[in-house]
């Protein structure tokens, strides 16, 4: 007698931890390429840099916790969070800034709550945080887009010489943030807009969106939650969009190629751990960081807000998941769990 084939919930898939790390990193080089001819090889260095602390700093504490030190570095999650830190901290960041923020991610993020899958918030968003609080101005020291050259980038990286005034600028969100008097069109003469975002990050935007589609393909997630946050951030700015004039917080075009909303969209928002767990939920998820990435924006103390934005909804996702549990198989209707004294 033959045995009857395995079927729903029951299949099986080759989506092996290592293997999505594998291809999230392979989906962050249309962004890394972007920044690269941006602002030359500062990523770069930001990428190694990071990567050798992330490694480094994951071996140390998996040795303090007498856990196989080899077999955790494998699975490529540690690489996964000093790339996406590394790839939001400015080009050219000190050597110190980008050794804090990702020792942050992986020691605060990530070990303490005993390391992949354990951790409620997204390690690199953890890291990212601790030094945007921490060190603001170093954080918003972005570069003029080709302008950097090795030598005095190597120099501003090692501490010996800063970047000179003209070598960097404000992003595009800092300009429209700080505007109290000058219209939209205005603004857009100022060097830090490119055409419908900021100069250089509408670029780096649209790269990171051509990963994420490739993501997307190849169905490492669904696609609920950076549909939810990107739907999210263009219905909060057509509400709030006043034309032109100068209390203007900017046209969803402008948001969506601006900061890091892309990069947040397709690489943070569905980090399967961090996050809510149904379909339902992730969209939910999504849309809650979106709301939240435009109020910090637009009314909040910083101009980018991805990252705090995505660690309030971490909060939020054990309640978005005890209300959007999806059906249990074998189940009528889905069951939220017991009320007390049951």
């Amino acid at each position: 007698m033959a045995l009857p084939r395995i079927t729903s919930p029951h299949t099986k898939g080759n989506n092996r931890t290592q293997r999505v790390m594998l291809l999230v990193l392979a989906a962050t080089l249309p962004g890394v390429i972007a920044l690269t001819w941006l602002y030359g090889v500062g990523t770069l260095i930001n990428l190694l840099w990071a990567s050798a602390v992330a490694l480094g700093c994951e071996a140390l504490i998996l040795r303090l916790r007498q856990r196989p030190v080899q077999f955790f570095l494998r699975d490529g999650s540690a690489l996964v969070t000093a790339v996406l830190l590394a790839l939001a901290l400015p080009p050219y960041s000190p050597w110190w800034l980008t050794l804090i923020a990702t020792g942050s991610a992986i020691a605060l993020g990530k070990q303490l709550y005993g390391g992949l899958g354990q951790n409620p918030f997204n390690p690199a968003m953890i890291g990212y945080v601790v030094v945007l609080v921490s060190f603001p101005v170093e954080m918003t020291t972005w570069p003029v887009p080709h302008t950097v050259g090795l030598s005095a980038g190597l120099q501003h990286i090692l501490g010996i010489a800063s970047l000179p005034d003209g070598w960097t600028q404000a992003t595009a969100l800092d300009v429209l943030k700080v505007n109290k008097s000058l219209t939209v069109d205005e603004l857009w003469a100022n060097p830090a807009f490119g055409h419908f975002g900021g100069i250089g990050s509408e670029v780096v935007n649209l790269a990171f969106l051509a990963g994420g589609l490739f993501l997307l393909h190849k169905r490492l997630f669904s696609w609920h939650a950076p549909v939810g946050m990107l739907a999210a951030l263009v219905v909060m700015s057509l509400l709030f969009w006043n034309g032109s004039g100068s209390d203007s917080h900017g046209s969803p075009l402008f948001h969506l190629l601006s900061g890091a909303t892309m990069l947040g969209a397709f690489f943070i928002v569905t980090d399967p751990v961090s996050s809510a767990t149904s379909n339902q939920g992730r969209l939910i998820f999504g849309a809650g960081v979106g709301i939240l990435v435009y109020v910090i924006r637009a009314w909040g103390g910083y101009p980018d807000a991805v990252a705090f934005a995505v660690l309030l909804m971490n909060l939020s996702a054990p309640t978005i998941d005890y209300y959007t549990r999806p059906r249990t198989y074998g189940h009528r209707k889905a069951e939220r769990g017991f009320k007390l004294g049951e």
